[in-house]
This record gives structure tokens, C-alpha cells and sequence, in this order.
């Protein structure tokens, strides 16, 4: 890919190794983390947060952007076998995943959510839901998380956080535990989902969301981070998570 990064001196440098590669930046999202990403149904387009995000640090390379929707747990593999050059979504930058892909500084923090079934209105934390089954979305950090604690009956891994709503309200499982922002959206959004955010409940931890690029790619990632500097500097960047009600 031929960058430009008109903010970088060293923009040629920068770039060297990016010359071969595709026109424009090819964008693995999720359809299943709005307000992050999804499926504007509309247009059918990619939208939401994350898809606006790399959409402008394409535009700050002076290139274009294609989206490849792809489920959550499928995105890092895409980005270490070269389907894909960066991933835009609500994706936590741990350490774990640092042992295979590079993240980008962060773009935005949160915690995790727990939730149940409308009508439950019990004030839970997840030590009351020992030995009950509860849901999370497979490839998670929160999935490894609710596993280490070793006190649930079962753990149940779902494709996507509708699925598991889906489940909580029909009384398959106890709860589910997913990301607060996105679940919040959801539940805002669609009523008739027949689930709630727990009042009071602690999150297991917080962590930052950034894009990830492959460790085969320095000079990419140079050039991401060039350009969410530039955006953090002019305030572009909050204007477009402030923009999902983020």
C-alpha cells in the first residue's frame, strides 16, 4: 500500500514496506458490537464507531478503506494469515493478544457488563451466581476471565452477545457478561430484547480498545498511530465516538 502521511517528515521511511501491498486498507469488523460495529440496515454498509475510526486514519494516509465483516473470535486469525491489514473493533488490547498481533495506542476504555432477564430484578454480583450457567461471547477477554474464577456450573460461548441475550431471556441461562457500552446500546435500542443491565454490579476489570495490526507490519502500525495522534490532537476523535454515544 502507498501511504502518504502528510504530519510525518519521515513519511517515505515510514511507509517503504507498505509499497507492495493493496490499494487501500482491508478492515476486519464485527457486525454483532454496535455501537462499535455493525450492519447499518439501510444500506447494508459496515457503520458504527470503529468502522468511522479507521475510515478517517485511511483518509489521513491519503487511501481508501474495505470492510471484511468477520465474527469476533475469527478476527485476530484473519489478521495473522494476511485476509486482513488492521482490526477496527471493540477489541481489548491485552497482553495475551500482544503475543500475536500489535495494538495501536488506545482509542477508548471500558469494563464489562453483567445481565439478566427483565424481570429479575436481583442486584447481583458474580460471586451470587455460583454454580448457576451464564453466558459470554467466545474469544473474549471476559470469557477467560469468568473461566479463571472456576465457580459457575458451566460457562456457556456464544458468536455473538444477541445470542447469549437471547438465551438469558428464555431462561436457558442464568446471565450473561459482556461489553458495557455495547450491551447498553443494545438494550436502549431494543426493549424486546428481554434482558437488563445488573444495577450495581462490579466489572471484572477495564481495559482499552485499539486497533491491531500484524507483527509484520511495523511501518502500518506507525502510520495508524500517526494518524490517531493527529486526530486526538484536533478533538476528531472524540467527536466520533461522542457521535455513537460513547
Amino acid at each position: 500500500m502507498k501511504l502518504k502521511i502528510p504530519m510525518l517528515a519521515a513519511a517515505a521511511a515510514m511507509v517503504a514496506s507498505l509499497a507492495q501491498a493493496a490499494d487501500s486498507l482491508k478492515v476486519g469488523v464485527t457486525t454483532t458490537g454496535i455501537p462499535f460495529t455493525f450492519v447499518d440496515t439501510a444500506t447494508q454498509q459496515p457503520t458504527g464507531a470503529m468502522v468511522d475510526l479507521a475510515q478517517a486514519i485511511a483518509e489521513e494516509m491519503n487511501t481508501g478503506a474495505s470492510f471484511e465483516i468477520t465474527q469476533f473470535s475469527a478476527l485476530i486469525p484473519a489478521l495473522t494469515t494476511g485476509k486482513i491489514d488492521v482490526i477496527s473493533a471493540g477489541m481489548y488490547a491485552t497482553d495475551k493478544r500482544r503475543e500475536v498481533v500489535d495494538f495501536s495506542t488506545p482509542v477508548y476504555s471500558y469494563g464489562d457488563a453483567l445481565f439478566v432477564a427483565a424481570g429479575d430484578d436481583t442486584a447481583y454480583q458474580l460471586d451470587d451466581l455460583k454454580g448457576e450457567v451464564i453466558g459470554a461471547q467466545i474469544g473474549t477477554t471476559f470469557a477467560d476471565k469468568l473461566q479463571a474464577l472456576g465457580i459457575f456450573k458451566e460457562i456457556k460461548l456464544y458468536d455473538s452477545l444477541v445470542d447469549i441475550m437471547r438465551d438469558v431471556k428464555l431462561g436457558r441461562i442464568k446471565a450473561g457478561v459482556g461489553d458495557e457500552p455495547i450491551i447498553a446500546y443494545q438494550v436502549s435500542q431494543n426493549p424486546g430484547l428481554g434482558v437488563h443491565l445488573v444495577e450495581g454490579y462490579t466489572p471484572m476489570g477495564k481495559g482499552d480498545v485499539a486497533l491491531a495490526v500484524s507483527k509484520d507490519n511495523p511501518d502500518l502500525l506507525k502510520a495508524v498511530d500517526a494518524a490517531i495522534a493527529g486526530m486526538k490532537a484536533s478533538g476528531k476523535l472524540d467527536e466520533i465516538f461522542a457521535k455513537y454515544g460513547l
